[in-house]
């Protein structure tokens, strides 16, 4: 994919757990949350810090946002967010306790209070503004689909006749469900489900937030994102359970002072530019101290 392509395709754009580290603590409350429904109560910024360990909800399968290496460890734009904040809000970036989540699983994840937060590549979104409390953005993203060169998908009318491959509870699900009935969908539990689907021709393309797809052909071959921008322009925040304000209040903090040191575009740096080279401007993806 072309430099220029790129870059317009990204200046348009606005989108059972598994412990590494220490294990859990005791198993929580049982209370009723503003969403409706039970829920757990999730623990304050005093009870993490008693704790000695934050609870972060990560994706173990979405390279290079949030993946396990051929080393067995947890890499990724949305991870070094998480080890920042343990370091900065329990003194070291090894206080992080990592538990793998699914995109299906994170809202019940925070309700449930198996996370304290979610830095699972989340896209704000109304629907689930009803269910969890959004921190400010650190991250812009929008819809992409990517197929086989052989049988290029550039348009939605493409997808006549053809399957499209969606991870359950994304944007993409909800977005082709409500605007694209049409379009037939194989939905999988985990990305590395839905790549191996579209490896090995179970579908025709597969969409996801279009920065991602786009890191996944550059290290594919033969395979494009055809459509490179389609439904919201979004943008992706951490997530904790509703009502838990003091320490949403602190993530907020968090992020404008990361700001300040241009932290994100050191993230940048260190775990998405290996991936994407110079091929994209920082500009078109980072967003700094939570103002887009």
């Amino acid at each position: 994919m072309k430099k220029k392509v790129l870059g317009a395709l990204l200046g348009v754009v606005m989108a059972a757990g598994v412990l590494a580290g220490c294990s859990q603590t005791g198993a929580p409350k049982e209370s009723t949350g503003e969403a409706g429904g039970a829920s757990a109560q999730a623990r304050t910024l005093d009870d993490i810090k008693e704790a000695g360990t934050i609870k972060i909800g990560v994706f173990s399968d979405k390279n290079p946002f949030g993946y396990v290496d051929s080393k067995g460890e947890i890499q990724g734009y949305d991870v070094y967010f998480a080890k920042r904040m343990a370091k900065d809000l329990l003194g070291s970036e090894d206080k992080v306790e990592f538990v793998y989540v699914e995109a299906a699983s994170r809202v019940e994840y925070l309700k449930s209070a198996k996370v304290d937060v979610i830095l699972a590549n989340f896209t704000v979104t109304d629907e689930r503004k009803e269910q969890v409390d959004f921190a400010l953005p650190y991250m812009k993203v929008a819809l992409g689909v990517v197929s086989s060169d052989a049988n290029l998908i550039t348009d939605v009318a493409d997808l006549k006749d053809k399957t499209l491959i969606v991870v359950k509870g994304t944007t993409a699900e909800t977005y082709f469900s409500e605007k694209h009935p049409e379009v037939k969908l194989l939905k999988f539990d985990e990305y590395q489900e839905a790549y191996d689907a579209l490896l090995d021709g179970r579908g025709e393309a597969f969409s996801t937030d279009n920065t991602e797809v786009l890191a996944w052909a550059i290290q594919n071959k033969g395979f494009t994102v055809g459509i490179e921008s389609i439904g919201n322009l979004d943008t992706i925040a951490p997530a904790v359970q509703m009502g838990n304000k003091e320490l949403l209040d602190w993530i907020n903090s968090e992020i404008e002072t990361l700001g300040k040191e241009q932290f994100f575009h050191k993230n940048f740096k260190e775990t998405l530019k290996p991936v994407y080279g110079d091929e994209i401007d920082p500009e078109n993806l980072v967003v700094e101290g939570g103002q887009i």
